[in-house]
């Protein structure tokens, strides 16, 4: 009885939460921006009246900005992926922070607690391309689950949700998408960044492993991929390069190799 009566109090917060908004400029009228450099969009949707809200990264190297434009009460979203603008689609005004209610914050009563600003911190792209759920109690569970795994906590689904489960997962993406520029080391150790060789052609990519200070101590193949390892011994940097059709396919730093040495 319990659990019914707090998901009712957290569908009717849900319903003023996500009520549809009058929008003038619907992304269908920004699709000319489609296919163009991400650099050259942010002045094309500023000179149609919207403003950057935020901007975040996955690990799979998307990138998805937010854009409001205040006199139309409209949010879009913009995906960029390699520099280039690949879809414009609208937002829900929460998306841009917009309409969340009294003072700024939603009240949901979800597990009998009540949880100020809950669905405030994931957006739209966080859930794929369903977007947000209609159920306030889910929603609140993928945002506890974005949240923890966006900070790098504990994962802690004691309710067993899927939901839960689901935006954790993006969290964690968000997060390895935000850090790709680390190389996972601490210290005053200097090292050398290599992640940019990513797709690189296999003979320019060994060259540039080369400039950059590195020698190749072992390679070996595994059906029809091959694998190099390389180690710089001034950073003490082990990496192992997987080459697929001629082209550096993945690269990660192992740490530690036998011939690393």
């Amino acid at each position: 009885m319990a659990n019914t009566q707090n998901r009712m109090i957290a569908s009717v917060a849900l319903a003023a939460f996500v009520a549809t908004p009058v929008l003038a400029e619907k992304a269908s009228q920004l699709i000319d921006i489609n296919g163009s450099l991400g650099r050259d969009a942010e002045p094309a949707l500023e000179a149609r009246g919207f403003a950057h809200v935020s901007t975040h990264k996955n690990d799979q190297g998307y990138v998805y900005s937010y854009w409001w434009d205040e006199a139309d009460d409209d949010c879009v979203q913009v995906e960029v992926f390699n520099g280039r603008v690949e879809t414009i689609q609208d937002a829900t005004d929460q998306d841009c922070g917009h309409h969340k209610g009294e003072g700024g914050k939603v009240a949901l009563a979800v597990g009998g607690a009540a949880l100020l600003g809950a669905l405030l911190t994931h957006k739209k792209h966080h859930h794929g391309d369903d977007g947000h759920s209609e159920d306030a109690a889910a929603e609140a569970q993928f945002d506890r689950g974005y949240t923890d795994g966006l900070h790098n906590a504990a994962y802690h689904n004691y309710d067993r949700s899927d939901d839960y489960s689901r935006g954790y997962s993006a969290g964690v993406s968000e997060r390895e998408g935000n850090l790709a520029y680390h190389q996972r080391r601490g210290g005053y150790t200097p090292v050398v960044n290599v992640s940019d060789l990513k797709g690189a052609r296999a003979a320019g990519g060994m060259e540039e492993f080369d400039r950059r200070g590195f020698t190749q101590v072992d390679n070996f193949t595994s059906g029809n991929d091959r694998y190099s390892i390389q180690w710089r011994s001034s950073s003490n940097q082990c990496v192992q390069v997987l080459i697929s059709d001629g082209r550096f396919y993945d690269i990660k730093d192992i740490g530690h190799h036998p011939k690393c040495r």
